[in-house]
């Protein structure tokens, strides 16, 4: 059985078109395209990678010893900020609170150390 239509201009079909079998699909799936491996980041790329990781530890370690030291310090209530609002500096002047912050303040640090020894580059 011939697969392409005869050229005859009475029929109104154009030639070269492929007729339809029975019991066949029309369309065939082709099976996935696997994804291709993440290229490993290259020049420019890596160092920006690099630089970031270590601003993010250095800015977590220096946030999270602030957040150590700062709450015990006298400044932390005798300042000008809280001088308009006396309730919030009882609140803040609470020794929960401090160790609340001094806690977020361990909490940072690890957080940074954390990312640092878990800092891998993809090869």
């Amino acid at each position: 059985m011939s697969d392409f239509t005869p050229s005859s201009s009475s029929s109104g079909k154009r030639t070269g078109e492929p007729m339809p079998e029975s019991g066949t699909p029309t369309a065939v799936l082709e099976p996935p395209v696997p994804p291709a491996p993440p290229e490993a980041p290259r020049g420019v790329q890596l160092w920006m990678h690099r630089i970031s990781v270590f601003l993010f530890v250095l800015i977590s370690a220096v946030a999270g010893v602030l957040l150590i030291i700062l709450p015990w310090a006298p400044e932390w209530t005798d300042n000008y900020l809280l001088l308009a609002y006396p309730s919030l500096r009882d609140v803040i002047s609470n020794g929960f609170f401090r160790g609340f912050c001094t806690g977020l303040g361990l909490l940072d640090i690890w957080i940074g150390f954390w990312e640092a020894l878990h800092y891998h580059e993809q090869q």
